[in-house]
């Protein structure tokens, strides 16, 4: 979370949209910025909670493949409404997934079965595998930039993690021309990831703050 969230700050400086795939260590959940911790410890079983810089609701984490994207106020991503920018990530996935030869669907319109959990029911185009939930998305839009954090829930047990994320940047590459490099964070991204660790999100206060 501290990366994702000092992704979107230094987009002013890095000036380029930086996709990042990253795993969770062990069971955990994250939530939205805006939710109620109590309402959230209610949910779930899973610990620990850690608020997300983004909105929406409750995301479990384990064998899950989580990704974020972050684009500067410059790129085109930016002007896209929040609607738009989020069926187009997933239209993104699912041709990756097509690449791999797995079926899956954008959900033409909303199915709510459980307010305030993401993986409960499914929003108007959230990504579907055989009728249920598989990848869902949550953003934040500043005057730095857009941050999109995304989860894939319950992957194929056929696919390994890498072939997805090669194919996912196989079809930006097909659909839009864009040109992958590596990117290393330098000193100035790494020192505000350390504080954003100690100082926020490992903190019971920020977590709790709602």
């Amino acid at each position: 979370m501290a990366s994702d969230e000092a992704l979107l700050e230094a987009m002013p400086r890095i000036a380029a949209p930086v996709l990042r795939f990253y795993s969770w260590t062990e069971p955990a959940a994250s939530f939205g910025y805006f939710q109620k911790y109590a309402e959230i410890e209610r949910m779930t079983g899973l610990r620990p909670l850690v608020r997300r810089p983004t909105a929406g609701g409750l995301v479990p984490h384990d064998a899950d493949w989580t990704y974020s994207i972050a684009f500067p106020t410059v790129h085109q991503w930016y002007s896209l409404t929040a609607i738009q920018s989020y069926e187009r990530v997933h239209r993104w996935i699912q041709s990756a997934f097509a690449q791999l030869n797995v079926t899956v669907e954008l959900a033409p319109k909303r199915h709510p079965a459980g307010a305030g959990q993401c993986f409960v029911g499914y929003e108007k185009f959230d990504l579907l595998r055989r009728g249920q939930k598989i990848a869902g998305a949550a953003q934040r839009r500043t005057r730095d930039g857009l941050l999109i954090q995304g989860s894939v829930q319950s992957p194929p047990s056929s696919l390994q993690r890498s072939d997805w994320e090669n194919a996912m940047q196989a079809t930006a590459i097909a659909a839009d021309g864009v040109e992958w490099n590596n990117f290393t964070p330098d000193e100035l991204l790494n020192n505000r990831i350390a504080f954003l660790v100690s100082q926020k999100y490992s903190q019971s206060a920020y977590n709790r703050k709602r």
